[in-house]
């Protein structure tokens, strides 16, 4: 089954809400389950529940076909959004431009290409699909 997730934040922004909806079109598209991500950063000490991001959706989206909702912690919102992709075998992942931006920083850190479709393509074996707001 073809899965596409997509990581948002909590309250949705109206950026998080474009890139959701991006999300919607490319699971549509693809006939693919979604999986909508937040990330609790530990230093911040918020927590939001997983009903919490189911409720906000919804209540801008309407109910989802084949969705599921998924809060993780971390340190850094990057790693943990890796992590997940990875876990799940997520075959496209939909991210906001300033989440890319994030992300090619960290990865300049940790690799010479900075090019994060790339190194999600060869790390992950996934599609990066980037939404602007």
């Amino acid at each position: 089954m073809t899965l596409v997730v997509v990581p948002v934040r909590y309250p949705l922004s109206e950026h998080s809400r474009a890139t959701l909806q991006r999300a919607v079109d490319v699971a549509e598209e693809h006939d693919a389950d979604l999986t909508v991500l937040h990330v609790n950063l530990y230093q911040n000490g918020g927590r939001v529940s997983r009903s919490e991001l189911k409720r906000a959706v919804e209540s801008s989206f309407g109910r989802l076909p084949r969705v599921r909702y998924a809060v993780r912690s971390g340190f850094l919102v990057e790693e943990t959004i890796l992590d997940e992709v990875a876990a799940e075998g997520a075959d496209y992942v939909v991210i906001g431009r300033k989440q890319a931006g994030r992300w090619r920083r960290m990865i300049r850190s940790l690799v010479d290409d900075p090019d994060v479709e790339t190194f999600l393509r060869r790390e992950l074996d996934c599609d990066l699909i980037t939404v602007s707001g």
